[in-house]
């Protein structure tokens, strides 16, 4: 708990320079105020592989399909990287205006996870910034212990969570950025090198080309990986928005996609030609009527 709030801490300040009762005074003059807040920081929930800033309304359902295929430096025989795939469906739902949860299943280890989101923050004239604070769990589902010899595993093994502070400027209509301190807690590491707790500061943005069509870009440094066998995650690619969806198109070294995954079990390497392209497609619905 004190290394969580260390590094939401440290992320706060890297953007800007609030103490606890600023932050607070900055929550109530915007509410009492009535300043305009900034919307569509960002075009989708999610940058590339990590969560941004933004939340759905009170009863919208949102239905995502995560793509990713093997890396592309598997050459003809694996028709560079189309032949293998990885999957995650997931569904995200607007409890309120600021608060969303969701669950997704992913094909790779067979991982089920569930995540909240709140937005404690929303950038207006008074406000800098947006903030968003978000918590996830994941669970192995598939035959993980049989496939380890000579060890023996508990059920809570199978077991990971996850807490980001997600904190994003709108700097003009076409410009927009996001920090985002992280710590991911795995309940089971392979190696003795590899930590149970990974501290890591994500960095992204999106830049707009058109009304409808953005780039992305997404870096996520990890503090304290030793193991060798890991890389940091990193992601460039386009937004498209054709009303209702979105489709989002990039190349990537990181084939799983909940947090756990391309936070903490990247193996590709992005310069070494471990790249894998993959997209996110989302469709939006209204499933409740606001009162």
């Amino acid at each position: 708990m004190n290394r969580l709030l260390a590094v939401l801490l440290l992320g706060i300040c890297s953007l800007h320079s609030f103490g606890q009762d600023d932050l607070m005074s900055l929550l109530n003059e915007s509410e009492e105020s009535g300043d305009e807040v900034v919307s569509a920081t960002f075009k989708s929930t999610r940058l590339i592989n990590g969560h941004t800033i933004e939340t759905r309304p009170q009863g919208v359902l949102e239905f995502v399909i995560s793509h990713r295929f093997a890396p592309v430096n598997t050459g003809v025989d694996g028709f560079w990287g189309l032949d293998g795939a990885n999957i995650r469906l997931g569904l995200e739902y607007g409890l309120i205006d600021k608060l969303n949860v969701g669950i997704g299943r992913s094909s790779f280890n067979q991982v089920v996870d569930l995540f909240g989101k709140y937005k404690l923050l929303a950038q207006s004239s008074s406000v800098p910034i947006t903030t968003t604070l978000f918590a996830s769990i994941a669970r192995r589902t598939d035959n993980f212990f049989e496939n380890q010899v000579g060890e023996i595993y508990e059920g809570y093994h199978r077991f990971a969570y996850t807490y980001q502070a997600l904190i994003a400027r709108k700097m003009n209509n076409d410009l927009s950025l996001q920090l985002s301190p992280t710590l991911v807690h795995r309940n089971y590491v392979q190696t003795l090198d590899e930590p149970n707790d990974l501290i890591v500061v994500g960095i992204g943005g999106r830049y707009k080309i058109t009304n409808r069509v953005t780039l992305n870009a997404e870096y996520w440094p990890t503090i304290n990986q030793e193991s060798d066998r890991y890389h940091d995650a990193f992601a460039i690619g386009v937004d498209l928005e054709t009303g209702g969806h979105v489709f989002q198109l990039h190349f990537t070294n990181a084939q799983q996609i909940n947090e756990k995954g391309f936070l903490g079990e990247t193996t590709s390497d992005f310069l070494d030609g471990g790249i894998h392209f993959g997209f996110n497609v989302s469709r939006v619905f209204n499933v409740a009527v606001k009162q």
